[in-house]
């Protein structure tokens, strides 16, 4: 079982977006740098993320990608179902009359529980935390391909008291 490489984007530039400061609107480019993943593929994904909600985009000079949702409350759970659709490790979980062999089947209840288990890990990852996560890890890595973008990352790190991650476009 495996996220497929448009969920893995899509939750890389919901974290670029929550690093960025409130007001802060990030070009596509900058996205698809930034994420490592090619501009046609990142624009796809942006179309997407602004059609369910999650971001908004700006036209124009000074145009841009933001989140349209606080970090705080758009879980890893959300933008993996919000590209994959609702999680599903086997074809009899969705519903009660998907599969004969439930009633009697040992294997449903154990794929239940796994089934279960993931959403409530996947619910309790907020998209905030994710990127505080990322700028403190990076900032303590050493020997990392990104290195050199190290100092200006470390103004990700969210400060006591503040509402909102620092970005590196600030």
């Amino acid at each position: 079982m495996q996220i497929t490489r448009a969920t893995d984007y899509a939750v890389r530039i919901m974290v670029e977006l929550a690093a960025a400061p409130e007001d802060a609107r990030v070009a596509a480019p900058e996205l698809s740098r930034a994420i490592q993943a090619p501009d046609s593929f990142v624009s796809k994904i942006l179309q997407l993320l602004v059609q369910r909600g999650l971001i908004k985009s700006s036209r124009g000079t000074g145009g841009g990608f933001q989140l349209a949702v606080s970090p705080e409350k758009i879980s890893l759970l959300d933008v993996v179902e919000m590209v994959e659709g609702p999680l599903q490790i086997n074809v009899c979980l969705p519903g009660e009359a998907t599969c004969d062999r439930k009633s009697w089947c040992g294997a449903h209840p154990v794929w239940r529980e796994a089934q279960d288990a993931l959403k409530a890990v996947l619910a309790n990852a907020s998209i905030a935390r994710l990127a505080r996560d990322s700028a403190q890890n990076l900032a303590s890595t050493s020997g990392n391909p990104a290195r050199e973008l190290e100092p200006k990352l470390q103004k990700q790190i969210r400060r006591p008291g503040a509402n909102r991650l620092q970005h590196r476009h600030g």
